[in-house]
């Protein structure tokens, strides 16, 4: 199945840990969950041996600093189920968030980067950016990303996402909001929902958007059904998605921890998605479709990520094409 028709749900599930007082009950995992943790060579290895809590390089610790994450989802029929088995040419990352994690740990930001964005690509060209994986694999990723944005990336992950179907029925299914009304979807009922995109009034746009609306409904589910607070199921379902993801070399179960007792003040309302400004979608050169990104308004939106103040730019944008409490397509 195709990683493209699914999203964040590895970090959404990580991150999960830390909400609602959920301390207690990651550390009753630890061990098992520090056993689980798979980890892919990057760059970022040798500086983010410290707990990811840790302010960047000249940066104050007064009230603690946003992190960045970058989170890509690869195609399984390619890594046969193993994210940290990339080669060259073999894997395109068909869906790539950006994930900001404010620095009061209040606050979640999710940014999709469409796959088929036309970017510069390190040594490369210009090219789409999931083709940055295929190339380089997670650094130049890394770098592409990094040099699109002008932010830095604290820690990355891969996951390919066949963890999808099995978390979304842990829940117990999970209800989205579309014009056809509330659903409450099943996980093999969830991906043909987030699959579909040739019907959609704006094609691969709107299919993010149910990728979107699909992890805010695991956020939900996670809240409402009381997970984080029941270490059985709590355990069950970190472990099935650490057994389909990897994560960078500073990451392991003392990082998250640290990370999780910083984090309890976020709820599911203060989680945020978002698209990178775009103008539409064009054709290049060569006779690719690709998707133009506005430069000049992603400059601006970088601006205030770099400023941790996404939240107010938003409010004052609504242009930007982001998740509001209404149905998807």
């Amino acid at each position: 199945m195709s990683a493209g028709r699914k999203a964040l749900i590895g970090l959404a599930v990580l991150l999960a840990l830390a909400l609602a007082g959920a301390a207690a009950a990651f550390l009753a995992a630890r061990h098992a969950i520090d056993s689980q943790i798979r980890h892919i060579d990057t760059s970022l290895g040798a500086s983010a041996q410290s707990a990811p809590a840790s302010p960047r390089s000249g940066q104050s610790d007064a009230r603690g600093d946003d992190l960045t994450f970058l989170v890509l989802g690869s195609d399984s029929r390619q890594s046969g189920g193993d994210p940290t088995d990339w080669r060259a040419g073999a894997q395109r990352s068909d869906v790539m968030m950006l994930v900001q994690i404010t620095g009061d740990r209040r606050g979640v930001n999710v940014m999709s980067i469409p796959r088929d964005s036309w970017v510069d690509i390190p040594g490369h060209g210009r090219a789409k950016i999931n083709a940055a994986y295929s190339y380089g694999g997670p650094d130049l990723t890394i770098r592409t990303v990094e040099q699109l944005t002008g932010t830095t990336i604290d820690h990355f992950m891969v996951t390919d996402f066949t963890s999808f179907e099995r978390l979304t029925d842990v829940l117990g299914g999970v209800s989205i909001a579309s014009h056809d009304g509330v659903r409450t979807y099943t996980g093999s009922e969830a991906l043909d929902f987030v699959r579909e995109r040739h019907s959609l009034p704006r094609g691969d746009f709107d299919r993010v958007r149910r990728q979107q609306a699909w992890m805010r409904a695991i956020f939900q589910g996670v809240f409402s059904k009381s997970v984080l607070t029941d270490p059985g199921r709590l355990s069950e379902m970190v472990s099935i998605v650490l057994k389909y993801s990897a994560v960078d070399q500073g990451l392991d179960a003392s990082a998250l921890l640290s990370l999780a007792s910083e984090m309890t003040g976020v709820r599911s309302n203060s989680v945020r998605f978002f698209t990178a400004p775009f103008t539409g979608t064009g054709t290049s050169e060569d006779g690719q479709s690709i998707v133009s990104l506005d430069e000049e308004a992603l400059a601006s939106l970088m601006e205030a990520w770099e400023s941790d103040s996404v939240g107010a730019y938003l409010d004052r944008h609504p242009e930007i094409d982001s998740l509001g409490s209404g149905p998807v397509a």
